[in-house]
């Protein structure tokens, strides 16, 4: 029995890029509308397995909502991906270069690829809701003068031709991926190596230095901290701490000296540090 699990997008999006190189290429999808509804998907014992969220990219930086769905979920985070961007060119087969009159993505995949598109000013670019929707439509509508900007998997998926591959910009583009489930769901990490955390600390001087020094002191690498205000608080931040480390036993170490400087500290994961891929 394969594995269901949420994403955000449509079937061929780089969310389930993400799921199969996670779970394998029988992963099935759930796909949905919103990161809101990816989380409550993945929530739902009846409905999935659990879910997959994009939470940042190298360029364009932290995807911030995703962060308060985290917080106010019970989901676990039992792993990540950090898949490499690779958009292409797609069109119905047979379609040559010279044939395309218009391009259709997603705005951001646009602008990810404007030097290879900038090289066929007759070319008008059409922006759309999603790449591999426009990958979906495309195989639809047969048409031989459009082309769309996507994944290879949604060239797979709908039997398209990648007429220009690679066509992306900036080539270390990446998105990090969660791998959420819930708690009854998820199991312990073997070799876990990473963690991601969330504490509160109140506005008196120094109380965020403190925790920080002892998670250095404790030996742990500190690979992201983001600060969100407290609503109806006065000056009161939340903060999301991924914590890399050698041992479970550190983390552990780590942990037990912050907890009495810190407040609602909450474990949202210990997981595999993941591998670009």
């Amino acid at each position: 029995m394969s594995v269901r699990v949420s994403i955000q997008g449509y079937e061929g999006s780089f969310h389930q890029v993400a799921a199969q190189q996670f779970f394998g290429k029988d992963v099935e999808v759930i796909t949905c509308a919103t990161f809101r509804e990816v989380i409550r998907v993945a929530a739902s014992k009846k409905e999935s397995d659990g879910g997959v969220m994009a939470i940042e990219n190298s360029i364009a930086g932290s995807i911030l909502p995703n962060y308060n769905l985290l917080q106010k979920s019970n989901l676990q985070i039992v792993g990540e991906i950090y898949l490499q961007i690779r958009q292409h060119l797609l069109t119905n087969p047979g379609v040559k270069l010279e044939d395309i009159r218009e391009v259709h993505s997603h705005h951001m995949a646009l602008l990810q690829c404007i030097d290879f598109l900038e090289k066929h000013p007759h070319w008008k670019l059409v922006e759309t809701e999603d790449t591999a929707l426009s990958a979906k439509l495309l195989q639809q509508h047969r048409s031989k003068h459009v082309a769309a900007i996507a994944s290879k998997l949604a060239a797979e998926l709908f039997d398209l031709q990648v007429l220009a591959p690679n066509i992306h910009t900036m080539k270390n583009n990446y998105t990090r991926f969660l791998i959420l489930q819930r708690e009854d769901k998820a199991e312990q990490v073997d070799n876990a190596d990473k963690a991601s955390v969330n504490f509160h600390t109140d506005h008196s001087r120094g109380s965020l230095a403190r925790v920080l020094t002892r998670i250095a002191e404790g030996g742990i690498n500190l690979s992201k901290l983001q600060s969100f205000p407290i609503p109806g608080t006065e000056w009161e931040y939340s903060f999301h701490a991924d914590m890399e480390f050698e041992t479970l036993e550190q983390f552990h170490h780590v942990i037990e000296a912050i907890r009495p400087i810190t407040a609602e500290l909450k474990i949202y994961g210990v997981y595999k540090k993941g591998k670009t891929v």
